[in-house]
């Protein structure tokens, strides 16, 4: 795995600390033969006794945050978008879009991120046009 393929540097990193600690050294010497920590290079042998090798040099999944949107939620701010801007508005902006949908009361909260990454996610640029809404 070290001599030969190509792996992620955290993996490589990771299995060179088990060779350091099978060669006998303690983790101190090991962690600066490979630039860690000592309590990373402990808990990367407590990982390899207790789950095997993948588990030590391998990262699990880990979660994520939760989507801020439902998807009925989602489809509201699509349809207004889909509409007309307010009045004042030539057209639609990431930052009013936000703000339109708290007024409307169509979500409770929401970012301009999140609505940017939403529009972005339909392929939808209201900004650059004055109609969304295509025949």
């Amino acid at each position: 795995m070290v001599r030969k393929g190509v792996q992620q540097v955290r993996v490589v990193v990771r299995v060179l600390a088990l060779l350091q600690l099978d060669r006998g050294g303690g983790a101190s010497a090991a962690a600066r033969a490979v630039g860690l920590t000592p309590q990373a290079v402990r808990l990367i042998a407590q990982r390899y006794q207790r789950r095997g090798l993948d588990a030590a040099i391998y990262e699990g999944p880990r979660p994520g945050a939760d989507e801020v949107l439902s998807p009925s939620e989602k489809q509201r701010i699509i349809a207004m978008v889909c509409s007309a801007p307010p009045a004042g508005a030539a057209r639609w902006t990431v930052r009013l879009i936000a703000d339109e949908a708290i007024k409307r009361k169509l979500v409770p909260r929401v970012g301009h991120e999140t609505v940017r990454i939403l529009l972005h996610s339909h392929d939808l640029k209201p900004w650059r046009e004055k109609n969304v809404v295509r025949g």
